[in-house]
């Protein structure tokens, strides 16, 4: 008898983004030759409970991703899926990444109801957003306009930016491309003004470290390049000690057997910030974030954090 082909169960989030990366991982691996069987197991994450507050103000990291980390610790699922800018730097002990799919275009994307670049935006602006590293780059860029919080997942915050809530909203544009949503988008936000938040566009799979079986069906979707430049990136953000809602910004781009790893840390309302630039060897990726998150805490990084997890009152 022909053995049955084994099943692998993904954990992820319900939302329409999440969706789309679980079921591009699946249909992946049930392309491979004698390809697994596979279900989808949707997980309701603090971030999707927590929905009327800033994220900044909510306690803790991780918030979309621990409950599918603590099902796939558990055993209830095989493998999980995660936008990789949402996983925590610091790996829960016993899970691995297996996998880095091929990054998607990794800035950010200002979208307006008429099409206007972020610099004709009237002084006073709305620009709404959910992230304090956008936030501090905008007002870095633009101390005239107004940033205002923006909470929901891709097509929500678009619905809100059509009723007229917001001037503008800024969003990965690789979410808004991949859920079809590109009608609004005015411009792809320029790498030398708005550096993206660290393994954005990235997708990441999650398994159990001791398992062998799903890792040898995991690993072949992996894209090497990707896996190498945000291992770099996350490395910049580990060091840094920073989860995912603090000002800092990394982009490592490969090439050839060369790293290069791009980092900025800014105060949240933009009148400070650190810039730095690290080459390296591909292989040493992790060393070389580490390197370029020293650099920026020696030249003021670390002041920067600080008063922002003292807030501003203190």
């Amino acid at each position: 008898m022909t053995a049955s082909p084994p099943l692998l169960r993904i954990g992820t989030r319900r939302s329409d983004l999440a969706r789309w990366q679980a079921e591009t991982v699946a249909a992946r691996l049930t392309a491979l030759p004698g390809a697994p069987a596979v279900e989808l197991e949707f997980i309701k994450t603090e971030g999707d409970q927590v929905t009327d507050v800033p994220l900044h103000q909510v306690d803790g990291k991780a918030f979309f991703t621990k409950e599918i980390e603590q099902a796939l610790l558990d055993g209830t699922v095989d493998l999980a899926v995660h936008s990789l800018k949402d996983l925590a730097t610091e790996v829960p002990k016993g899970l691995v990444i297996g996998a880095v799919l091929e990054r998607e275009d990794p800035r950010d994307a200002l979208l307006t109801l008429e099409g206007t670049r972020f610099q004709d935006l009237p002084a006073g602006a709305r620009i709404g957003t959910s992230s304090l590293r956008r936030r501090a780059q905008l007002l870095r860029w633009r101390p005239d306009i107004e940033v205002v919080d923006l909470r929901g997942n891709v097509p929500t915050r678009v619905r809100k930016l059509e009723q007229g809530d917001y001037d503008a909203i800024v969003l990965a544009f690789a979410g808004v491309h991949r859920l079809g949503l590109v009608d609004h988008i005015s411009e792809r936000l320029p790498l030398d003004r708005v550096l993206p938040a660290v393994s954005q566009g990235a997708v990441g799979v999650q398994i159990r470290a001791d398992d062998r079986g799903t890792a040898a069906w995991v690993e072949r979707l992996d894209h090497p390049t990707t896996h190498i430049a945000t291992t770099a990136e996350r490395a910049l953000l580990r060091t840094l000690e920073g989860g995912c809602q603090v000002p800092v910004a990394g982009l490592a781009t490969v090439d050839k057997k060369t790293l290069r790893l791009r980092g900025t840390v800014c105060a949240l309302d933009g009148a400070t910030a650190v810039d730095g630039v690290a080459d390296g060897d591909v292989a040493d990726a992790d060393a070389l974030g580490r390197r370029l998150a020293d650099d920026l805490r020696s030249r003021g990084a670390q002041e920067i954090l600080a008063g922002i997890r003292l807030g501003p009152d203190a």
